[in-house]
């Protein structure tokens, strides 16, 4: 996965070039009645919880209510055709993450719309590392412990995730090759499910989304043993990174990002990235993020289609190395 991780992270090929967009254009623009801001997992999830917390501010600047409406299912897939079919107008948009905009069309054959092509890149919203947390009674504090107490018992430990092919279930399927452990997937339908039921020991661990899993670190009712991310995360600064327990491979970011449907004319999309990137500048929407366990990251239009172009190709390497399947 070093090479993954590199090409995640480098320049890569853009998609057919979409036309500018400027503040000019964006003052053409103004919704006429309550957005819709579509989030494809259930609530209380990480990305649930950052398109919340923008969904207020942008209401405050566009003069509408900006309402998230959560729609679980399909790992993402029902949420996303829900926007995908809705009117190209600028009164619906989507929360989309690293999984329903550059996974799932390696794992669902016939979705029956393509992510590239049906959506319009708006603005990256969001980063965030994973956390690897476990049930309080896992015989283990610290991550070596953990990963003692896996390799001497093979395939009797399982993990929930928000569902197959999502993020969650990705990261983990990243820690399971590196540590060279045997262990059992448990889909849900989104990441609080699954938190809920490694909370209640249903599952033994996760590898949960910082945002979501944070509230439940704090709580005591699970333990967080190390994180995802290139560094340390000021969330949880005495816990390890993933390479310094020796897993480096392991290493992996999520992130979100704002789409509309294909066709949504320019000025709405122009109106919407400019809302959005003065929310994600404000150090008190920085802030809100950032104690939820995420980064505020904005984009042009343009570098976010870049960015889906490159990630569609390698998570399908990925998706195809790892033979991860759905049923």
């Amino acid at each position: 996965m070093n090479t993954t991780r590199r090409r995640l992270l480098g320049a890569a090929a853009a998609l057919t070039a979409t036309p500018a967009f400027t503040p000019a254009s964006a003052q053409g623009w103004a919704p006429t009645r309550p957005i819709r801001f579509v989030v494809p997992f259930a609530a209380g999830g990480a990305t649930d919880v950052v398109a919340r917390v923008l969904a207020e501010r942008m209401g405050e600047r566009l003069g509408q209510p900006v309402v998230v409406e959560n729609r679980a299912g399909s790992g993402g897939n029902i949420g996303v055709e829900n926007v995908v079919r809705a009117p190209a107008d600028g009164s619906v948009i989507l929360m989309g993450t690293t999984g329903t905009l550059t996974i799932n069309q390696h794992l669902y054959p016939s979705m029956g719309f393509d992510p590239a092509k049906d959506l319009a890149p708006i603005s990256m919203a969001f980063a965030t590392d994973h956390v690897l947390i476990v049930n309080p009674n896992v015989p283990a504090h610290t991550a070596q412990q953990f990963l003692a107490w896996l390799r001497a018992n093979p395939g009797k430990a399982s993990f929930g995730s928000a569902g197959a092919g999502s993020s969650t279930h990705m990261v983990a399927e990243l820690f399971r090759a590196a540590a060279g452990v045997e262990v059992t997937h448990v889909p849900y339908r989104g990441s609080a499910p699954a938190l809920n039921d490694t909370v209640a020991g249903n599952v033994q661990f996760m590898l949960d989304q910082l945002p979501s899993a944070i509230g439940q670190i704090q709580g005591e009712r699970v333990r967080a043993l190390a994180t995802t991310g290139p560094k340390r995360t000021s969330q949880l600064p005495n816990v390890p990174t993933m390479a310094e327990i020796g897993l480096p491979k392991a290493e992996a970011t999520s992130w979100g990002a704002v789409m509309a449907p294909h066709g949504t004319p320019a000025p709405a999309i122009a109106r919407l990235n400019a809302v959005l990137k003065e929310a994600l500048a404000d150090p008190k929407i920085q802030e809100r993020l950032t104690a939820a366990g995420a980064d505020a990251v904005s984009s042009s239009p343009e570098e976010l289609q870049r960015k889906i172009a490159q990630e569609i190709e390698t998570w399908g390497a990925v998706v195809r190395d790892a033979r991860i399947t759905v049923n």
